[in-house]
């Protein structure tokens, strides 16, 4: 699933960036991970199980799903969502005792969307659901890693999607401050996370970013038609790229 992804985000996207400044640690000694993050837009299942392959291919990695959604798309069952019921006090225990089960083996991830709704990039406060907070007191040696995620039409037709990981947060740490400071710590960290890759993303510099998966570039079509037989007619390489820079970038990887 996670190859159909990969396919799936290369064929409707012009890219997936990381920001140089956001890969995240290797993981080593930090126990299990609890990767959480703003929630955007729908792309966002898609674009966090490409970033588990290819940024933590050594985890197995769950993520919370709603479930009347997950009844929907099944599908994600087979990848590790497990159901919540979102609008219930029994959703919250169910979604602390699913994550306790999983956390409880240092080589897992749980990636959880923490705002549990869609919401703009730009809105702030975040305001992150409680329920993540929670998650220090049941997996006391895990780690917290807050990632930002960002989508933006730059020079090609396709969108653009973006990531940027935090400075990890121990659990142990976490767990000594009481809820409310504990959620608001970690609202600050995704909150200043967020604020540094918009700056990056509305910069439009390619060079400010790894390229973790390219697109299809380029219109597509009969128009590209006639520009690769302009471009055969007069001897010069055929680059389908709005930008001739971008295609050299994306050569070199």
């Amino acid at each position: 699933m996670a190859a159909y992804f990969d396919r799936f985000v290369r064929r409707h996207m012009n890219a997936l960036r990381l920001a140089r400044w956001g890969v995240p640690a290797d993981g080593t000694g930090m126990g299990a991970l609890v990767i959480y993050s703003n929630h955007p837009a729908w792309w966002d299942a898609a674009i966090l199980i490409v970033a588990a392959d290819r940024l933590f291919p050594g985890r197995e990695s769950f993520a919370p799903f709603d479930a009347a959604m997950l009844e929907k798309y099944g599908i994600f069952r087979k990848m590790g969502a497990f159901p919540v019921d979102l609008d219930s006090a029994r959703g919250a225990a169910q979604f602390l005792a699913a994550s306790r089960a999983i956390l409880g083996a240092p080589n897992r991830a749980v990636w959880i969307t923490a705002q549990g709704r869609f919401a703009d990039v730009r809105a702030r406060p975040l305001g992150l659901k409680p329920g993540v907070a929670r998650l220090a007191e049941i997996a006391p040696e895990a780690t917290f890693l807050p990632l930002a995620v960002e989508y933006a039409f730059w020079d090609e037709r396709g969108a653009e999607a973006f990531l940027a990981f935090g400075a990890p947060l121990a659990a142990a740490e976490l767990r000594a401050l009481p809820r409310p400071e504990r959620l608001a710590r970690l609202e600050t960290a995704l909150t200043a996370t967020l604020d540094r890759l918009s700056a990056d993303v509305v910069a439009r510099e390619a060079e400010r970013f790894e390229t973790l998966l390219a697109g299809r570039r380029g219109v597509g079509g009969v128009y590209d038609g006639w520009r690769r037989l302009a471009a055969a007619l007069t001897g010069r390489r055929f680059e389908p790229g709005h930008r001739s820079g971008d295609a050299e970038e994306m050569r070199s990887r």
